[in-house]
């Protein structure tokens, strides 16, 4: 008798050390778009680590940013200006005093109110900015199809907008959902939902769990979280989150995405906080929330700790959905508009069809 072989596992998990390139689930676009920036290959480990001192943990947060920053600009090059929209800008006040700048995109031409996006911008909560020209992009992008978008110059742990770490940057988007709530008659907006990718997807959960505790969450329609970064758990990597051993190092890794923890929370405090970790959120915190879609992406370290998420949602009776975007890697859908057109529209047009349906 002959026994047929055991499949192999996926990513590193079946081979350890494997690199993105080599992935056979990879999306073959992708990896070309990725391969000329160094991109498809694991990035050296960090020159610091979270205990090394904070000032040597923001010098390397500020080139990180700048890296990074470099890196979405290189990947839009080429590509022709969105057609069809018009931004304005908007200088609000957070509820701790500070000045928090919020770029609102809309349609040229609209009939009658739309649904709106409060965008919030990911990097890990702690580097990038909404200003800069990837989140501008996808701004307009979802206006082009329809929506009125708000984006937040949010405080960051550290990078041009830090060094604030946790709680500074939550405020500001919970303020930002006020001054909207407040302003949607003149804004045009229908219905609002909150959302964003990576440290945008942690503060989009988090916005809404923060609503809720404090009786707004009736301002919140809908969230709509892409690749959320929201455990916090990147130096023990915990076996049930499978993603982080299967596809650490793909783009990002666990290395990196610790020092940037400790750049949010730097006193730990705040290590098992939902409004920090949404992961930690309780059936309780979550109970009667607005509906939800969690986005994850196939290749993404983060992929799993979505759909914990996800299912937690599910557990608490909240209306949810979620979906994950096959081939790509952290935040693939929301980085390649130009080498993967096609996947980066079908999530525009599923955030479109997701607050459509809100109203």
């Amino acid at each position: 008798m002959t026994h047929a072989a055991a499949p192999m596992l996926p990513g590193r998990l079946g081979t350890p050390g494997m690199q993105l390139r080599d992935d056979p689930r990879a999306d073959p676009r992708m990896l070309a778009a990725m391969a000329p920036l160094q991109m498809d290959v694991s990035a050296p480990p960090p020159p610091v680590n979270p205990n090394s001192p904070i000032d040597q943990l923001l010098d390397f947060a500020a080139a990180t940013e700048a890296g990074f920053g470099a890196v979405f600009e290189a990947l839009l090059v080429g590509l022709p200006d969105v057609q069809g929209v018009t931004s304005s800008t908007e200088v609000i006040r957070s509820v701790d005093g500070n000045a928090i700048t919020l770029f609102i995109h809309r349609p040229a031409a609209t009939r009658g109110p739309l649904p709106g996006v409060l965008h919030l911008h990911g990097g890990g909560m702690v580097i990038l900015e909404a200003a800069a020209r990837p989140a501008v992009r996808w701004r307009d992008e979802l206006a082009a199809a329809g929506l009125v978008v708000i984006g937040v110059e949010f405080r960051n742990g550290a990078g041009t907008q830090g060094p604030h770490p946790f709680p500074a940057g939550l405020n500001d988007c919970c303020s930002a959902l006020q001054w909207v709530t407040d302003n949607k008659a003149r804004l045009g907006i229908s219905t609002l939902i909150v959302s964003g990718e990576s440290g945008g997807g942690n503060l989009s959960l988090a916005t809404a769990l923060k609503a809720k505790r404090e009786g707004r969450v009736a301002q919140i329609d809908g969230v709509y979280a892409q690749c959320p970064y929201i455990s916090g758990m990147y130096a023990t990597k915990p076996r049930e989150l499978t993603s982080l051993h299967e596809n650490d190092e793909y783009f990002i890794g666990c290395e990196l995405m610790q020092v940037l923890v400790e750049l949010y929370d730097p006193s730990g405090a705040n290590a098992t906080n939902p409004l920090a970790w949404p992961y930690y959120a309780t059936t309780a915190d979550l109970r009667e929330l607005p509906p939800h879609i969690i986005s994850v992406n196939q290749l993404d370290p983060l992929r799993d700790e979505g759909l914990v998420y996800f299912r937690k949602l599910l557990d608490a009776g909240v209306s949810a959905a979620s979906r994950t975007v096959n081939g790509t890697c952290h935040a693939g859908d929301y980085i390649f508009r130009g080498a993967m057109p096609e996947v980066f529209l079908a999530t525009i047009r599923d955030i479109k069809g997701f607050s459509e349906s809100l109203g």
